[in-house]
């Protein structure tokens, strides 16, 4: 579902009681944890963190007219989806959330390469959420992407 909402509170705002709640809930957590730095937007019809061109003039390798996204949320029609493109980029990271997993959830774990899906609310482990997106600042997120996904 890509919403048309212009600002992220015009998104969630959007959404049935049941999603507000959770999605404004992974939202506080991302904009307390998340190191300063990045910013908060619309993208490809989701709210998420990107850094903004004056911080990171090149862009999104794909669309460099678009600020570098690094993580992205939105209520799709069967789950709520995480996109944290720093477990993708990142074994490391990847390898540290999946062993973190399991004492955050009793519920296994549904991922694809960088997106988590979450059936309900109460199945969202927003502490390690917070954990997660603590973890890379602006200046590790260039170094990861510029390792990871440009070309040399």
């Amino acid at each position: 579902m890509i919403s048309q909402a212009k600002t992220v509170t015009e998104y969630i705002n959007s959404l049935p009681d049941d999603r507000k709640s959770a999605i404004t809930k992974l939202r506080d957590t991302m904009l307390k944890k998340l190191p300063g730095g990045f910013s908060e937007g619309m993208g490809y019809g989701m709210p998420g963190y990107v850094l903004p061109h004056s911080l990171y003039p090149k862009g999104y390798c794909s669309d460099p007219k678009q600020p570098l996204p690094f993580i992205s949320f939105a209520s799709q029609k069967n789950h709520i989806a995480f996109y944290h493109m720093g477990i993708y980029a990142s074994k490391k990271l990847l390898y540290w959330f999946v062993e973190q997993w399991s004492k955050y959830s009793a519920k296994k774990l549904d991922m694809g390469k960088s997106c988590i899906r979450f059936k309900k609310e109460e199945d969202i482990p927003y502490t390690l959420i917070g954990e997660l997106v603590s973890k890379i600042s602006p200046e590790d997120w260039i170094k990861m992407y510029e390792e990871t996904f440009t070309r040399k």
